[in-house]
């Protein structure tokens, strides 16, 4: 299998087998992050950047600021980018498939998305490529090389923002959703520790006062909300709400974007519908690999099925009072006047 061939996850093992180690670099930041304030956070406790005012678990605001030193942008690298429990599985499993329709046809039996899990496909910069005191070489990946971060438009790797080309493909979901998907995630990993779960009350109040993983939620979502405005030619938006309205509309208008538009033959046999049908929340979730696969981290494996609950627009209706939805809305409505952008 040449280099142009291999598996996504095969040529990042043989990245991770070349990276380097670099443990003064990730100590220097790590006590850079040590000195920033610290907040309680609905897993971690969160550690707010003095300059950029984001906030993360020290563990992925250190791999954020390795991977900034570090991370060199081509001019065909696509990142995707969102907050936490967005819709970050469904766009990396449309990105991959889109990209790829070519060497892996959909209904192919050895297509990746049966073996691995989108997040295998298209790493995480900060969690997963730059972490673990490595420094992974990266030039084998061949072109388009697909990346996935969580930190905001200000915090981006600064070669990602300054190399033209670079495309960023950014998604957002309704923030009550949002909250409510995020509370259920980090709940299960607080069972995994021995910890209390997290009432949707609190999680609500932390939520609102911003603290929540990689927000505030308002920054991140205007921060590349702006960018897409200034340079609609780099950052691509997309919201999930209407993604799930009219999926295939946006998965032309994704392949557009990078460069790989549909052609009238694939139009005609029905390659959108069939990436559309592949990707959905219903097919993913009954395949193997997320039944029964898993992917590592530096908090051991994750089960691919926790990426999968329900994926179901207004479900935090069944959860959230009245009180905190009228609260959220209301700090929503404030953030977001006047940038012509509705959630």
């Amino acid at each position: 299998m040449s280099s142009s061939q291999a598996f996504p996850w095969q040529t990042k093992q043989e990245a991770d087998a070349e990276a380097e180690t670099n443990p003064e670099l990730y100590q220097h930041f790590a006590d850079l992050v040590s000195s920033f304030p610290t907040s309680e956070g609905m897993l971690d406790q969160l550690y707010r950047h003095d300059d950029q005012g984001w906030h993360a678990p020290k563990v992925n605001m250190v791999g954020a600021m390795v991977a900034d030193s570090c991370f060199a942008a081509r001019p065909s690298d696509i990142i995707v980018a969102s907050l936490p429990k967005s819709g970050t599985t469904w766009i990396k499993a449309l990105l991959f498939a889109t990209v790829h329709r070519d060497e892996y046809p959909v209904d192919a039996d050895d297509h990746p998305f049966h073996s691995v899990s989108p997040h295998e496909c298209i790493s995480f910069l900060e969690f997963r490529l730059y972490s673990g005191n490595r420094v992974p070489n990266l030039d084998k990946l061949p072109d388009p090389r697909l990346f996935a971060t969580h930190v905001p438009f200000v915090a981006l790797p600064r070669s990602i923002v300054t190399t033209t080309s670079c495309k960023i493909v950014y998604v957002c979901r309704d923030p009550k959703d949002t909250l409510i998907s995020t509370w259920y995630f980090l709940n299960r990993f607080r069972a995994r520790a021995g910890m209390d779960p997290l009432t949707v009350e609190r999680a609500a109040e932390l939520f609102c006062d911003g603290l929540s993983p990689f927000g505030p939620y308002w920054d991140h979502v205007l921060g590349y909300w702006r960018a897409h405005l200034a340079h609609p030619e780099k950052v691509l938006f997309f919201r999930y709400e209407e993604m799930q309205r009219d999926p295939a509309a946006h998965v032309r208008r994704l392949a557009e974007f990078v460069g790989l538009p549909f052609g009238a033959g694939e139009e005609e046999d029905g390659v959108v519908a069939a990436i559309v049908r592949m990707c959905s929340f219903e097919h993913m979730s009954r395949l193997k690999a997320t039944k029964h696969g898993s992917m590592m981290t530096k908090d051991g494996p994750i089960a691919n099925s926790l990426f999968y609950r329900r994926g179901v627009v207004g479900d935090w209706v069944n959860r959230l009072s009245p009180e905190a939805a009228r609260r959220i809305d209301a700090i929503t409505q404030a953030r977001f006047m006047g940038s012509g952008l509705n959630v």
